[in-house]
């Protein structure tokens, strides 16, 4: 069994894509090397779980956005210049703190992804798993991404509203928005915060979910588990 194992991971390593994908298929269906199909599917949502389960819940925490470098979310370029101007004239604390509640929505809206990405992760079939055992660094993020991205927005962007209310976004964004275009000679503005926030929401979910997809695939005390010990060693 050792020596048949060790033979299919030689075989990864020198093979195109296209053989890549005859080895996995031809895995035998039998427990004769613990390697079948639904062990493979299995392992691969195991790994996605892990990515849900250690990074996307980091961000539900507060300031993890704010305080994470990774995924903060900064002012739109429409905005940096109302930021500057702020700070120009002595209202730095009013800017950062429109920049805090923007990270502080984040933060309150990406509990509810969790749910939708293990609906997606229960729904992956071997096909799946294969194209992403045998793909890209980030191929479990991005089949992730492509299930859920739409059903994500559609249900983060009313919760990204809420928030604003909640942790009192509206009321400084407003101020602030005010204040700016108060000032003499510049260019009104109203940006649409709620769909930039919603969409800065998305990428730092995808993005903590890559970072774990990456660790798994390429450091052996990320796989925490004997079914990702054995699956992702025919990647390695």
């Amino acid at each position: 069994m050792i020596k048949k194992i060790s033979l299919v991971c030689c075989m990864l390593l020198i093979f195109s894509c296209k053989e890549l994908q005859q080895v996995v298929n031809q895995l035998p269906e039998s427990s004769g090397t613990g390697l079948n199909n639904e062990v493979i599917a299995n392992g691969l949502k195991e790994a996605l779980d892990q990515g849900i389960e250690k990074q996307v819940s980091k961000l539900t925490k507060a300031d993890g956005f704010y305080k994470n470098e990774l995924v903060k979310i900064l002012l739109p370029d429409e905005l940096k210049k109302v930021d500057k101007t702020l700070r120009d004239i002595g209202l730095g604390n009013l800017a950062d703190e429109g920049l805090k509640v923007l990270n502080r929505a984040a933060e309150d809206a990406v509990s509810e992804a969790t749910p939708i990405f293990v609906s997606a992760v229960k729904e992956m079939s071997f096909s799946d798993a294969k194209n992403i055992l045998l793909g890209e660094k980030n191929a479990a993020t991005t089949y992730l991404e492509n299930k859920t991205n739409t059903t994500l927005y559609q249900k983060f962007n009313p919760i990204i509203n809420s928030s604003f209310k909640k942790v009192g976004a509206d009321k400084i964004w407003s101020t602030i928005i005010n204040r700016y275009n108060a000032i003499p000679l510049t260019t009104n503005i109203n940006p649409n915060l709620t769909d930039y926030v919603t969409q800065e929401t998305l990428t730092g979910v995808y993005k903590m979910i890559a970072i774990e997809e990456e660790h798994i695939r390429t450091k052996l005390t990320s796989r925490t588990t004997d079914i990702l010990r054995r699956v992702f060693a025919l990647q390695d």
